[in-house]
């Protein structure tokens, strides 16, 4: 889990020193994260999550609860840049870099949690496919809309 976790920050540190040169509103990442962070602690995001999952968490005598599983492997599949970033990419651009290394990463990540909550795990793919299938739908209806200096801005706070 620590070589993922090293992957995936120089994939984004990566993703910064590339596209930081061509940025039209260098510090549009610091203002986007401040407003991210006060609205994500505005809406108590965490707390809700917790609530839902100790809705349908029943842990078992072993330890291995599906639902606190269920819970770890969506938020590690769909809250990162990769995950939202490789389908605009894909619609957009067809490159599929970033969708194929959040493929990677996010199946080596599977085979972990499987081992501590079972296969039951399998289920994770399917929040997966809806959240990343939906963006690249998303994208493609908007593709007229979207210009690369967005891309280049969202790809800046993506990597941080």
């Amino acid at each position: 889990m620590q070589a993922l976790g090293m992957v995936a920050m120089m994939v984004g540190i990566n993703a910064v020193v590339q596209h930081m040169p061509k940025s039209h509103y260098p510090v549009l990442f610091i203002v986007s994260l401040a407003v991210g962070g006060l609205l994500g602690q505005w809406l108590d995001l965490e707390k809700h999550f917790d609530n839902l999952v100790n809705k349908f968490s029943k842990p078992k005598a072993d330890g291995n609860n599906l639902a606190e599983g269920l819970a770890t492997a969506v938020l590690l599949y769909c809250i990162g840049s990769l995950s939202i970033l490789g389908p605009i990419q894909a619609a957009l651009n067809k490159d599929y870099t970033f969708l194929f290394t959040n493929g990677m990463l996010d199946g080596i990540t599977s085979i972990v949690l499987a081992s501590t909550f079972g296969i039951g795990m399998a289920l994770a793919a399917v929040a997966v496919l809806c959240w990343q299938g939906s963006i690249y739908l998303i994208a493609m209806l908007l593709q007229n809309s979207i210009n690369t200096n967005m891309i280049t801005e969202l790809t800046i706070v993506g990597g941080f």
